[in-house]
């Protein structure tokens, strides 16, 4: 015995709100798709401009043969390059931790050392952009971190994962070390519950 199973019938009046929902779930995509393409567009051309920035920088400070005027460090200036090199990370590190700018970069933490000065210099980022590699990152791998006075390297001692209100992970220190937080985990959607912290010493 067969059993047949009839769809009901719409009206016409209900096939076009039905063909005008499609269309409006299609649109929707293309522009979320846009949006994302055009923020991921933005962010590599900001890049390249920042970079290009710190580069004219360090020309400046060859031509002061080392000695550096007192520059006041505003929110959004381009501070530093981080380098990555097992991972092929590779970004410029700005002045803040607003969304906006970690959006575009990399931002260093207000209430720590400034990259390449002594203590503990923090770092952070989205984990579903420019830190999103630091998920493969393994201890001793190397961290180069380029500002207008030179070039330090880093190594990684240790990784782990911490609460979001763990701020001992960014406590002062003697030793020259960079501190790179993170949102964890890396692919959960939504606000993530956890901070994943990786810690370097420089050589």
């Amino acid at each position: 015995m067969k059993i047949i199973i009839r769809r009901p019938k719409l009206s016409p009046r209900m096939r076009l709100w039905v063909r005008w929902g499609q269309s409006l779930l299609v649109i929707c995509g293309l522009v979320a798709l846009s949006y994302v393409g055009l923020s991921l567009l933005d962010a590599k051309l900001y890049q390249v401009s920042a970079k290009r920035s710190l580069e004219d920088r360090i020309e400046v400070a060859k031509g002061h043969e080392g000695i550096q005027p007192t520059r006041v460090v505003e929110e959004g200036d381009v501070l530093a390059r981080m380098d990555i090199p097992r991972l092929g990370v590779s970004v410029a590190v700005l002045q803040g931790t607003k969304w906006r700018l970690l959006r575009l970069s990399a931002g260093h933490i207000e209430s720590t050392p400034l990259p390449g000065e002594a203590g503990n210099s923090g770092i952070a980022g989205h984990r579903d952009t420019y830190f999103r590699k630091l998920k493969d990152i393994r201890q001793d791998d190397e961290i180069q971190l380029q500002t207008a006075t030179g070039l330090s390297h880093y190594r990684v001692d240790w990784v782990k994962v911490v609460d979001p209100d763990d701020l001992n992970v960014l406590a002062a220190s003697t030793e020259s070390s960079l501190t790179l937080v993170t949102c964890y985990p890396f692919y959960f959607l939504g606000p993530a519950p956890k901070r994943f912290v990786v810690h370097a010493r420089k050589n």
